[in-house]
């Protein structure tokens, strides 16, 4: 039987684009959910602002 594996794949979305009325730029990446249970929060470039910005997990 195979081990249950930790890591999980997320989507993380700006949080500033809506705010301004612009797309929201989406990103994908893992976590392990042992490690970190609450959700992510990462700066990520985001092209349609042109500068980096907080980037939060949805669900």
């Amino acid at each position: 039987m195979a081990k249950k594996d930790a890591r999980h794949n997320i989507i993380i979305e700006c949080t500033e684009a809506r705010k301004e009325g612009k797309p929201a730029s989406r990103y994908t990446s893992t976590k392990n959910k042992h490690n970190t249970p609450g959700r992510v929060e990462l700066k990520k470039y985001n092209p349609f602002l042109r500068r980096h910005t907080v980037h939060k997990e949805t669900r």
